[in-house]
């Protein structure tokens, strides 16, 4: 069920004839500080609304030398009123660019709790074509335990870059009308695409609300709940192996397709990357996530008793 994710992958070193990558996916703190000048850094932070931290403040107060601030509450589809779907293509590439960033370059992002909101922004490089672009394993609080360089105040301004999007990646973005179908299959007992809930679990059994008013929790059917804090401990994404365990606990098979669910697409991309780690390929995240399914009246919601 399970096999070694290939080199070319985790590590590689050529993703196209002009963008190269000498890092994986997940980078250390001690080898981001020895290429700190070589690549592009992001602050990808973001919190949940009721948690009452402004991620762009906090930025200003203390980021990693260099680092620009990517808003995930800012880059995103401005036209619907889900908290923060993928912009256009000339959005991201106008926003992008005006954090200094080009097509060419090696991004690291980074978020102040660890390994969370970064993978949103790893995930949505790679929805936009961009496979050069790794996470910060333990995020700021690593950083800061190898006495890695620190700015606080306004940063200084970066002369803007023209971006081009190389290629929208549709296969790694799923939409309502795909898992209402895909949870029809399952409901009639025929086959479909293995969908992973990454919110708490209380939330996927209907136990717990959910955080947004008025929306039901509860999952969908056949969905598996791998919540992220399964994958994450201590702030730092679990090694290779102990992902392996994880998901083969849960009976997910990394060589059938796969989507990633979660609240509103945060924390999914935290089990998009753990899979991607473990070999995974026939992989998606459900942008819209449960904010945007369980508001539908026609979605197929299941409670445990």
């Amino acid at each position: 069920m399970f096999r070694q994710a290939s080199s070319a992958i985790k590590n590689r070193v050529l993703m196209s004839p002009t963008q190269c990558r000498s890092f994986g996916s997940l980078v250390s703190p001690k080898e981001l500080k020895s290429a700190l000048s070589s690549v592009k850094v992001l602050d990808g932070s973001w919190h949940m609304p009721n948690a009452n931290r402004d991620p762009y403040q906090e930025y200003l107060n203390k980021r990693i030398a260099g680092s620009q601030f990517f808003g995930i509450d800012t880059i995103k589809d401005t036209s619907s009123d889900l908290p923060h779907m993928l912009p256009s293509p000339d959005n991201f590439a106008d926003a992008v660019g005006k954090l200094g960033i080009s097509e060419n370059d090696h991004v690291v992002v980074y978020d102040t709790a660890g390994v969370f909101s970064a993978c949103r922004v790893y995930w949505t490089f790679k929805a936009f074509g961009h496979e050069s672009i790794s996470v910060l394993n333990g995020g700021l609080p690593a950083w800061e335990k190898v006495d890695g360089p620190l700015e606080t105040g306004a940063p200084e301004p970066v002369e803007p870059k023209l971006y081009k999007v190389s290629h929208v990646n549709k296969d790694i973005v799923r939409d309502y009308q795909t898992v209402l179908a895909n949870a029809r299959s399952i409901q009639q007992g025929k086959d479909g695409a293995q969908v992973l809930d990454a919110r708490p679990y209380a939330r996927f059994t209907g136990e717990a609300p959910e955080p947004r008013i008025g929306l039901s929790s509860g999952h969908m059917p056949g969905s598996i709940s791998v919540a992220f804090n399964e994958v994450v401990e201590s702030g730092e994404m679990l090694n290779d192996d102990k992902l392996r365990k994880v998901f083969e606990s849960k009976g997910v098979d990394v060589d059938k397709q796969i989507i990633t669910s979660c609240g509103s697409g945060i924390t999914a991309s935290i089990l998009y990357l753990a899979l991607e780690r473990i070999g995974a390929r026939k992989l998606a995240v459900y942008d819209g996530s449960w904010t945007e399914y369980a508001a539908k009246d026609d979605a197929l919601i299941i409670k445990d008793k």
